[in-house]
């Protein structure tokens, strides 16, 4: 039996396909949203400490390590675009996207501070109503933006980059990575 504190790994994608693998990473955000919130529960119960300090680090890894690449994605590639084009509506949603980016990095701060703590040695640490409001308040913050970016940001971004665009935009990425950047 699989635990419920476990992520799965993302889907297999290259940066050839600069926005599937967005949208790859958007998915292992929801999976990583949902872990936190079986990590709440789990917590609230007092669960066993063993399987939640393997979700914390988890969540710790995509958070500390995914997360800010992929703004930086979007912050480089999917923004700008709709910053400079014609359409105010769409300037003033990246820019709204941007500003989110910084409040999910504060709220996330926040966070971290309580997965750290399960960290340590057991037994568990206590946590409290609102820590856990704290948890929710940001998933639900997360979920809310990545809507956003796919309903919107996403799909008018790639309307207006060429296929030369969208190569530059993947060894970007890729590089940002360290990674080998997909053929030209």
């Amino acid at each position: 039996m699989v635990s419920p504190l476990v992520l799965h790994a993302p889907p297999a994608v290259g940066f050839e396909s600069p926005f599937e693998m967005l949208d790859a990473c958007h998915e292992r955000v929801e999976r990583t949203l949902a872990l936190l919130e079986r990590l709440s529960a789990h917590l609230q119960t007092q669960g066993e400490p063993g399987p939640a300090q393997s979700a914390a680090r988890d969540v710790l890894r995509y958070f500390d390590l995914a997360a800010p690449l992929h703004h930086e994605d979007e912050e480089q590639h999917v923004f700008p675009p709709l910053l400079t084009g014609a359409d105010p509506v769409l300037a003033a949603l990246a820019q709204a996207l941007i500003d989110e980016h910084r409040l999910l990095a504060q709220a996330w701060t926040r966070v971290r501070q309580d997965l750290q703590a399960c960290l340590a040695p057991p037994p568990l640490p206590a946590f409290s109503a609102a820590q856990a409001q704290g948890w929710a308040d940001f998933c639900a913050l997360y979920r809310q933006h990545l809507r956003r970016e796919d309903q919107v940001a996403y799909p008018a971004a790639q309307a207006v980059l060429d296929r030369p665009a969208r190569q530059h935009m993947g060894r970007e990425m890729a590089a940002r990575r360290g990674q080998r950047p997909p053929e030209a």
